[in-house]
């Protein structure tokens, strides 16, 4: 089996502030699990260069785990899972 990735659809709870900034608080997977983003350690416009896609990268720590979180202009959030198979 081999390691790969995918761009993943997830929804996402965000906090809107008057300022205009877009904060996600929780993540929910596609079977219901809720994980809370503990910290935002970057935001920028960037690249999903394993998943494919671009938007606002948010850069998270999430059960003690960094991962990018990315806000297309879709209005669409997306995680790189990542996926094993076969051959």
């Amino acid at each position: 089996m081999r390691e790969t990735v995918r761009k993943t659809y997830v929804k996402v709870t965000a906090d809107f502030y008057p300022d205009g900034r877009l904060r996600p608080v929780v993540v929910t997977w596609e079977d219901g699990r809720k994980f809370v983003v503990d910290k935002i350690k970057d935001i920028r416009r960037a690249a999903s260069l394993k998943a494919g896609g671009t938007g606002i990268r948010y850069t998270c720590i999430i059960c003690g785990k960094m991962c990018y979180l990315f806000y297309e202009e879709n209005y669409k959030w997306f995680v790189e899972e990542k996926v094993y198979v076969e051959g």
